[in-house]
C-alpha cells in the first residue's frame, strides 16, 4: 500500500455534502477510485469492441486458422 497526499480544491457546498455523506474517508475514496478505474476499463473495452465491429473482415477458413495456430506456436 502506498500513501498519496491529495489536496483537492472543492466548492464549499460540495465539500459539505461530501463530508456529510462520509465520502472523504480514505476507505471510501479508495472504493470510489477503484469503481472509476473499473468503469473506465469497461468503457474502453466496449469502445474497442465497437471499433472492431466496424472492421469488415472475411472469416478465416479452417486451413487459415490452422496456419495461424501453427505460426503462433512456432
Amino acid at each position: 500500500m502506498v500513501t498519496v497526499d491529495i489536496k483537492p480544491s472543492l466548492p464549499e457546498a460540495l465539500l459539505k455534502d461530501a463530508q456529510a455523506a462520509g465520502l472523504l474517508s480514505p476507505t471510501v475514496i479508495e472504493r470510489l477510485l477503484e469503481e472509476e478505474v473499473r468503469r473506465r476499463r469497461v468503457d474502453n473495452l466496449f469502445a474497442a469492441m465497437d471499433r472492431l465491429a466496424t472492421v469488415d473482415l472475411l472469416p478465416l477458413s479452417d486451413k487459415e486458422i490452422a496456419e495461424e495456430i501453427r505460426l503462433t506456436r512456432g
